[in-house]
């Protein structure tokens, strides 16, 4: 039977719709039989892929504020490399392989979205230490809550939900399991374009063969409206962020465009030009007319844009009520069930209840632990911090299951502003605030922001398992093995970002990694723990702005990321989005056009993971050494000048260039 399992390329044909009454699920690996899952091979490749894409995946999130999800790439190599291993019903081991390895992406979101705001924050405030314990324990612990909290609802959502929610990662993620030969093929491609986005980015970053962003500076009417109308165009050259623009399509690249052609030709000239109304009234000078447009940017307009990424938050905590109120109901439903033995499906075994609690309870004292000896507060404020853990955690895991089943996208960074919030509040009430307050609320948010992150891509493995017939309870228990793995990786890596490119501008880290979303976290948090003024008008015209977005049925995240983020990172989305849409119009045979998307899809995803792969290397390697320029070719005496710019736009049409050929070699049937 298993042998016939492996030559079956499609799912029942119930597995995506909803079952009539009566009518019963069957997986593709049936319950009544065991099936090899959790083996050296299957244990060892996931905790590889989650040492390698922790890594990648933090220096995606840290450089550009976008965290690509490991599932389906870590599934196209399990496949690729069962394959190329000759491993015999390898179906359930590459869901251990892929639920082990997608711990990379969820931990790391967690981590990078809220503790490098503890390295910005301490460039004001030299009391506040960093050091890896701190981000390896908040990263640990928040797991390790998001898998618990979760586990409990997973009956919930993968089975009595069957057909209601798309799932579309998770479906995404079982057919490309399904596909076996296929699969071998298609890990081949994400190689050969992983290689090459990681080769063509470090040619940029550290090799300095060409300019990492090119600008309008380059021509003297782009000089001229730089200069008197802050009016400046930047553009990344990066393989990494238009692949982006392809995975996340054309209608979310163009908003988050818009977005950023309000912030940066909109929003920048109006400072400058209230700057002169304010100097001809005033009879003084306009201090903005010595300021380049990216300065302004930085002190004025981008506090719009964590303005609007915080109402964006709080918008999505209110169209999700419904969700958390309904989560007291399931935990309650769940509890008051008969604990009697009954008999259970293979299919359907998750870890026991009571161990389940058990778990919980352990892990809330060493959270409580970690809070009193490792961020060094009092008794009480520890227990005030651990029940705001607890209670958050538990409120969202829900809600950010839910908005994964659903759209695929967990708005964990405005669930994870909103705990900022409450948690100053909270905190500042029993007397915690200054710096010590400034760290307690981001650990605190570093774990729920974990937490939250881990239920959201943990419910996307138990689906796939729940589609192929994998036993939940071996997913469950290898899922705390590979968290350790991710918590440990990230730890590190989030360390030696600081060193070698620093997360604040000063003379040392010229081009800091942007961290949007920490940095954003800490421009909230520093005025509630200070008890010092913020800056709450342009917060305020933020917010006004994303609700302003909601109300015309505009995605208010995604434009307050595009007002938040730097025009270069920005402008790169919109050329991959076009080129999505581009490939699904490209023929009249949908087929044909569909697999032109799907091969694009895949290098995309290739791109990405390569070129965050080799960024992560090469800090490793100037960490390791001390020395910045140990890679530079030293090609170009400035490598923002004219003839570095020009060569960088050379380059870019050669990747796009290789890109829509590759794609466009996809055949009908692949």
């Amino acid at each position: 039977m298993s042998e016939q399992i492996q030559e079956t390329k499609l799912l029942p044909e119930n597995a995506y719709r909803e079952l009539k009454e009566g009518e019963e699920y069957k997986p593709v690996m049936p319950a009544s039989q065991l099936f090899p899952e959790v083996t050296f091979w299957s244990v060892g490749m996931g905790l590889l892929m989650a040492l390698i894409f922790s890594a990648a995946a933090a220096y995606s999130g840290l450089k550009i504020g976008q965290v690509f999800e490991a599932a389906i790439p870590i599934s196209i190599i399990a496949v690729g490399a069962s394959a190329a291993a000759k491993k015999k019903n390898a179906l359930g081991q590459n869901v251990i392989i892929q639920s082990i390895g997608a711990c990379s992406g969820v931990i790391v979101a967690g981590a990078v979205f809220t503790i490098p705001g503890l390295y910005i924050l301490q460039s004001k405030y030299p009391e506040i230490q960093v050091d890896f314990w701190q981000i390896f324990f908040s990263s640990l612990l928040g797991g390790f809550l998001g898998i618990l909290f979760l586990i409990p609802f997973r009956k919930y959502f993968v089975k009595d939900m069957h057909g209601k929610l798309p799932f579309p990662e998770a479906t995404a993620t079982t057919e490309i399991l399904m596909t076996g030969e296929k699969g071998g093929s298609a890990a081949k491609i994400l190689i050969i374009s992983g290689l090459i986005g990681g080769i063509y980015d470090i040619c940029a970053i550290y090799f300095k063969l060409w300019s990492e962003k090119f600008t309008s500076n380059i021509i003297p009417v782009g000089e001229m409206l730089a200069t008197k109308f802050k009016m400046l165009f930047q553009f990344s050259g990066s393989a990494m962020i238009f692949s982006f623009g392809y995975l996340i399509g054309l209608r979310y690249a163009l908003i988050i465009g818009v977005g950023s052609l309000l912030a940066w030709f909109v929003l920048i000239p109006l400072v400058n030009e209230i700057g002169n109304i304010t100097a001809i009234l005033g009879g003084g000078i306009n201090p903005f007319e010595a300021m380049p447009a990216g300065l302004i940017f930085k002190d004025y307009v981008r506090f719009i844009g964590i303005g609007a990424i915080a109402m964006a938050g709080i918008i999505g905590i209110i169209k999700s009520s419904g969700v958390i109120v309904g989560a007291f109901k399931l935990a309650f439903g769940i509890g008051g069930k008969s604990q009697a033995e009954v008999k259970v499906e293979r299919t359907q075994k998750d870890l026991k209840m009571s161990f389940v609690m058990l778990l919980i309870l352990f892990t809330l004292i060493a959270v409580f632990l970690f809070l009193l000896f490792g961020v060094h507060i009092t008794l009480v404020q520890a227990i005030v911090a651990l029940l705001t853990i607890l209670v958050i955690s538990f409120l969202f895991t829900t809600v950010a299951a839910n908005a994964i089943a659903i759209v695929g996208s967990n708005p964990v960074s405005g669930m994870t502003l909103m705990t900022l919030i409450l948690s100053s509040v909270v905190l500042v009430s029993v007397g915690l605030k200054g710096w010590q307050g400034m760290v307690s609320s981001l650990i605190i948010g570093g774990i729920v922001c974990t937490a939250l992150s881990m239920a959201g891509g943990f419910i996307t493995d138990l689906k796939v398992g729940y589609w192929l017939g994998t036993t939940p309870v071996k997913q469950q228990s290898f899922k705390f093995l590979g968290t350790l793995v991710s918590a440990a990786t990230v730890g590190v890596v989030i360390f030696v970002f600081s060193k070698v490119f620093g997360f604040v501008q000063s003379a040392e880290h010229p081009d800091p990694m942007m961290a949007p979303q920490a940095n954003a976290m800490a421009a909230i948090i520093e005025p509630l723990m200070s008890g010092g003024g913020a800056k709450w008008v342009l917060l305020s015209i933020g917010a006004v702005i994303s609700v302003l977005m909601n109300w015309l049925g505009i995605a208010p995240l995604a434009f307050a990321l595009g007002m938040y983020l730097p025009l270069d990172i920005n402008a790169p989305l919109i050329v991959g989005g076009l080129l999505n849409y581009w490939f699904t119009k490209s023929s009249k045979n949908e087929k044909l056009a569909n697999a032109r998307v799907q091969r694009g899809i895949l290098m995309s995803s290739g791109l990405v993971a390569g070129a965050a792969l080799f960024g992560a290397i090469g800090a490793f390697v100037i960490w390791g050494t001390d020395n910045k320029e140990i890679l530079n070719f030293n090609l170009w005496t400035n490598p923002e000048s004219v003839g570095a710019q020009v060569t960088a736009i050379v380059a870019f049409i050669g990747l796009i260039s290789y890109f829509v050929w590759e794609s466009f070699r996809a055949k009908e049937d692949d």
